[in-house]
C-alpha cells in the first residue's frame, strides 16, 4: 500500500468503521500503522501475509495491541510465513511460531498455517517438537503445510483434542517413525484433505492405515501420486474395499490419484480404462474420469483417476492419452510423457484449461505429425512456461507468434541452445513478440549474452 493510500485508510476510513471490523489482513509494511490507528473491538479474524518469521515474531511478542487481540479476541487466524535459509541458520533452529500460536490464542478454533523456507522447497518439522508442544483444546479446523507424514500423525495424536477438520499438504510421504502411533481411532475427525505433490511408495503401508482410523469421516479429499511395485492400479474397487468401507458416514469424496506401476517380476493382468470405469460404477462411485497407459514395452505403466468436476487447481502428469474435459479450476498444469505431444493436443488443452497460469512440459520426444501450418492456440492467462526439459518442437509451438497467442506470458524457463536456435541467435522476428513480454528468464546452464540478447528481451528484470 502506498503512503498516501495508507494515510487515508488510517486517518479517515478506519475511525468510521473500526467498531464494525471483524476481519483484517495485514502485511509487514503497514502493520504498525493499521494496529495503532484504532481499537478493533469486534475483530475475531486476522491474517498475516508475506511475513518473515523474525518480523512476525517481533510483532506478536512485542506489540501489546496484537498480543492482546490474539490472546483475547481472535478465533480465526491465517499465517503465511516465508523465510530465506542459509547454512548459518538451519531450519531446525527456527523458533516454532506454530506452537507459540496455539499457546497464546486461547479462543482459536480456525487456523491456517503456512511456513515455507525459500530455496529448499520445504516447510517446518512438527514431529521434532517436544511432546508438550502444539496443544489446544479449542482448535477445530486446521489448514497446514508440513514436511513429512510423521508431522501429520503428530497432529492427530490427541494434542488437538477438538480437531474435526484437517486440511494438510505434505511435502513428501516417507515411512513413519516407529514411535508414532498410526492405529488409534479418530472419532472426532469429520473432514480430512491430504495433498502431496511428490511421488510416494508408502501409500499402502502408511496412508491406507491412517484413513481406516477415520470411522466418522464425512468429507475426504485426496491428491496423490503413488508408486506401486508388483501390484495393480488404485481404482474404485480398491478405494471402496480398502478405505471407504471403513467410513460409513462419508458423504463427499474428491480425489486425483495417479498410480505408477513397476511390475518387474510378477505377471499381473492390469485393468484397462473400461475396467476402471466399470469398477467405479460397480461400487456406486459416480462422476469419475480416468485414463490408462498399458504399454508392455515400457517398464512403467500408469493410471490417473479423478473426480468430476475436477476440484483441484493443479493437474499433474497429463499425458498423450488425456481424454479431454473441462478443467476450469486448474491454474497449474504439468505435461509429462515419453510419447510425443502432437499439435492437436495443445489445441485441446487451450480449450479445456481456459484459466491456466502455469504450464510445464517434460517430453524429449519430437513431434511426429508436425505440419507447416500448426493449429493456432491461445492461452489468455498463461504467465509461466517451463520447457527446459522439453524437445525444441514444444518451445516452438508456444514461442512462435504464428503458433500461439500468450498475452500474459512473463516468465520462461528454457535451455539456452533451444532458445538460440528458435530465435536464430536472437535476430529473427518469429518469437520476438512473445519474448519481448518476458520479465523473467531462467536458463540454468552458464552462457555469455550475445550481441542482440538484451534487445530481444527488453523487459527482463536483471
Amino acid at each position: 500500500i502506498d503512503k498516501q493510500t495508507l494515510d487515508r485508510i488510517c486517518g479517515k476510513i478506519l475511525p468510521r468503521i473500526n467498531d464494525k471490523v471483524n476481519k483484517l489482513t495485514v502485511e509487514p509494511l503497514s502493520i504498525e500503522r493499521i494496529f495503532h490507528a484504532v481499537d478493533y473491538v469486534q475483530l475475531n479474524s486476522l491474517s498475516f501475509v508475506n511475513f518473515s518469521q523474525e518480523i512476525l515474531l517481533r510483532h506478536i511478542l512485542d506489540n501489546a495491541v496484537i498480543h492482546r487481540l490474539m490472546t483475547e479476541q481472535i478465533t480465526c487466524l491465517h499465517i503465511q510465513v516465508s523465510d530465506e535459509v542459509t547454512s548459518n541458520f538451519p531450519v531446525e533452529n527456527h523458533s516454532n511460531i506454530f506452537s507459540l500460536i496455539l499457546f497464546m490464542c486461547k479462543n482459536l478454533n480456525d487456523l491456517t498455517f503456512s511456513h515455507w523456507f525459500i530455496g529448499l522447497g520445504l516447510t517446518f518439522f512438527i514431529y521434532k517438537l517436544s511432546s508438550t508442544s502444539c496443544v489446544s483444546s479449542t482448535l477445530t479446523k486446521l489448514r497446514i503445510h508440513v514436511n513429512t507424514f510423521d508431522d501429520c500423525l503428530f497432529l492427530l495424536d490427541g494434542r488437538l483434542e477438538s480437531l474435526s477438520t484437517l486440511i494438510i499438504n505434505i511435502v513428501e510421504i516417507f515411512n513413519t517413525s516407529a514411535t508414532i502411533d498410526n492405529t488409534k481411532k479418530l472419532p472426532k475427525l469429520k473432514c480430512f484433505a491430504l495433498t502431496s505433490y511428490h511421488h510416494t511408495s508408502f501409500y499402502d503401508s502408511q496412508i491406507v492405515p491412517l484413513l481406516r482410523r477415520m470411522s466418522n469421516l464425512e468429507e475426504l479429499t485426496l491428491f496423490l501420486s503413488v508408486i506401486r511395485m508388483e501390484s495393480t492400479y488404485i481404482d474404485g474397487i480398491h478405494l471402496h474395499d480398502e478405505i471407504l468401507i471403513h467410513m460409513p458416514r462419508l458423504d463427499k469424496l474428491m480425489f486425483s490419484i495417479t498410480t505408477m506401476l513397476y511390475n518387474i517380476n510378477a505377471k499381473i493382468d492390469l485393468q484397462s480404462n473400461d475396467d476402471i470405469q466399470r469398477g467405479f460404477i460397480e461400487k456406486e462411485i459416480y462422476q469419475v474420469d480416468s485414463y490408462v497407459i498399458n504399454d508392455p514395452s515400457k517398464l512403467q505403466q500408469e493410471c490417473h483417476i479423478y473426480s468430476k468436476p475436477y476440484p483441484f487447481d493443479v493437474f499433474f502428469n497429463l499425458n498423450s492419452r488425456f481424454p479431454g474435459a473441462k478443467f476450469n479450476k486448474v491454474r497449474w498444469l504439468i505435461m509429462r510423457d515419453g510419447d510425443p505431444f502432437e499439435n492437436e493436443l495443445f489445441k485441446i488443452i487451450s480449450q479445456d484449461f481456459p484459466f491456466l497460469k502455469k504450464l510445464a512440459i517434460f517430453n524429449t520426444a519430437a513431434q511426429q505429425n508436425k505440419r507447416c501450418s500448426l493449429p493456432f492456440i491461445t492461452f489468455l492467462h498463461l504467465r509461466e512456461l517451463y520447457v527446459h526439459l522439453a524437445h525444441i518442437d514444444y518451445a516452438e509451438q508456444f514461442l512462435y507468434e504464428r503458433n500461439a497467442h500468450l498475452p500474459c506470458l512473463s516468465s520462461l524457463e528454457i535451455r539456452y541452445e533451444t532458445l538460440s536456435i528458435l530465435t536464430n541467435n536472437f535476430t529473427n522476428d518469429a518469437a520476438r513478440a512473445n519474448c519481448a513480454k518476458l520479465q523473467r528468464l531462467v536458463i540454468k546452464e552458464p552462457f555469455v549474452h550475445p550481441q542482440y540478447f538484451h534487445s530481444y528481451f527488453p523487459l527482463l528484470q536483471c
